[in-house]
């Protein structure tokens, strides 16, 4: 599975890449920003974005309205990542169109298994 990675924290990518590569077994792509998410979206075309919420110019609700805009991207699965996880926010996630919510911050090996489930229901 390839998987994108967007989120404006270094240190947030880097471990989201050693678990996602190391512990999920997948490749993963990186994104430091909602517009630069976009653009490696559609040039590599992810099974599976895994985005932060909040984001400077561009946040994860943004992105995720133009993906659901996008033919090639609609049906991409969006996995918000956010310490942000009321049930009325994440609710609110959810209707915008993602497929679930992952609560910052994460543990790295079960991240994948997290990732899994949420695809699976």
């Amino acid at each position: 599975m390839k998987v994108l990675i967007v989120d404006d924290e270094a240190d947030i990518r880097r471990i989201g890449e050693l678990s996602l590569q190391s512990v999920g077994g997948w490749d993963v792509l990186l994104a430091e920003s909602g517009a630069q998410g976009m653009e490696s979206a559609k040039a590599h075309n992810p099974d599976l974005i895994l985005m932060d919420m909040m984001m400077p110019e561009m946040d994860g609700l943004t992105v995720l309205r133009q993906i659901r805009m996008d033919p090639e991207l609609e049906s991409t699965p969006v996995i918000f990542m956010t310490a942000k996880v009321q049930r009325d926010e994440v609710a609110r996630y959810l209707e915008a169109g993602a497929a679930g919510v992952v609560h910052k911050p994460f543990d790295p090996m079960t991240l994948p298994d997290e990732i899994r489930t949420i695809l699976s229901d």
